[in-house]
């Protein structure tokens, strides 16, 4: 976790999409209240390595930061969710995961 890179704002939502056209980005939307998020980000912290290998990644606590996830869905066209992957690639959703199909081995072929 310690190469998560947690945002806040748009302005960082807006630099996570620019930075897609350069390497790939995961944004990784945490229910953090939820079991089934938990499940999902302990699930992502084994399979760190392969992932941060290949993309950065993005981490949103989506309760404290609610409006930002809204601006996601809206900004990427994605249905809201949580939990909720979205890997981007040239500013683009290339793969987009929720719940208990969150799996780092099926991610790491998008990227």
């Amino acid at each position: 976790m310690n190469n998560w890179k947690e945002f806040k704002s748009e302005e960082e939502l807006d630099l996570i999409i620019k930075k897609s056209n350069t390497r790939s980005q995961i944004i990784f939307k945490d229910s953090v209240s939820c079991g089934i998020s938990a499940h999902a980000k302990h699930k992502l912290v084994t399979g760190n390595d392969k992932l941060i290998a290949k993309a950065d990644f993005n981490y949103l606590d989506l309760l404290s930061y609610r409006s930002i996830s809204n601006l996601i869905a809206t900004k990427l066209d994605v249905q809201h969710q949580s939990p909720q992957i979205i890997v981007l690639k040239n500013e683009v959703p290339v793969y987009i995961v929720t719940h208990h199909t969150i799996d780092p081995d099926k991610i790491e072929t998008y990227l």
